[in-house]
């Protein structure tokens, strides 16, 4: 496997200090290809680890949805479903382990990739996993907030009633505007933050300070590229949850790889020493 430190890209950051932050480079969209072209291969050496580890996510968002339509929180079950995406990277830690083993030649087996478990950065991973769930909660907040000063129909509120007032109404058209620009924000900070924090904290064991500061610095190196890679991200995901979210089976590993493949290809590998 070719050397990604020898890649004709442009560092973004020269400090070599050895507490200086992880240096990045610059990258294109032909390195989103190779990272889900990877991530799919990946995905087909291990298919049976990461089939099982998939399933969480929807049977998680199936779950969501049942819930929606029990307790009468059908004009949350949008913004569950997409906002529940925010959480993806923290779900995906094992699959960057099953990466980095493979990319290691290393043992990539399901017992061996439950060794992140044991990680000594798993604390710092758990904090930033917290940090998403409460962007996520913040979210289903914000959302609830905006659909009640909107349409805010009163309650009990049908499927048939709801879509009906959210498509044909000036108030529904409003909440889906609000709705989703709000949702974009939370979406881009999320993203920001979490982009290669996790790969990253997986690899070199940092702090979350760290990885935070360089993942927003890779999206700021990398603007047009990152917006491009949420872009795929959003329409992979939507694309998998059709039908019934069975999709994510395949979809989500293999971002979960892509992702691993991603953080390699623009943090610079021998800025720190890779801990075990």
């Amino acid at each position: 496997m070719a050397n990604l430190d020898t890649m004709p890209r442009a560092a973004i950051r020269t400090r070599a200090e050895p507490d200086a932050p992880p240096r990045l480079r610059s990258i294109t969209v032909q390195d989103l290809v190779d990272a889900l072209k990877r991530g799919w291969d990946d995905f087909l050496a291990q298919p049976t680890h990461l089939v099982f580890v998939a399933l969480i996510y929807p049977i998680i968002g199936a779950l969501l949805a049942r819930l929606s339509a029990t307790y009468n929180i059908l004009p949350l079950l949008f913004p569950l479903m997409a906002g529940f995406a925010l959480l993806g990277p923290f779900a995906a830690i094992g699959l960057y382990e099953i990466s980095r083993r493979r990319e290691r030649g290393e043992d990539a087996s399901a017992g061996q990739a439950l060794q992140v478990f044991r990680s000594p950065a798993l604390g710092q991973i758990a904090l930033l996993g917290l940090l998403l769930t409460g962007l996520f909660l913040a979210w289903l907040a914000s959302a609830w907030l905006i659909y009640r000063a909107t349409l805010g129909l009163p309650p009990p509120v049908t499927s048939e009633s709801f879509f009906t007032a959210v498509l044909t109404t000036f108030d529904g058209w409003v909440m889906m505007i609000v709705g989703n620009a709000v949702g974009a924000l939370f979406a881009i900070a999320a993203f920001s933050i979490s982009v290669v924090s996790f790969p990253l904290m997986l690899d070199r064991h940092v702090d979350i300070g760290t990885a935070v500061r360089t993942s927003v610095a890779a999206v700021e190196a990398n603007p047009r590229v990152m917006l491009v890679w949420g872009m795929m991200i959003a329409g992979l995901l939507a694309l998998g949850s059709l039908p019934v979210l069975v999709g994510l089976v395949i979809v989500m590993p293999v971002l979960g790889h892509a992702s691993w493949h991603l953080y390699r290809r623009l943090v610079v590998q021998d800025e720190l020493p890779h801990r075990r």
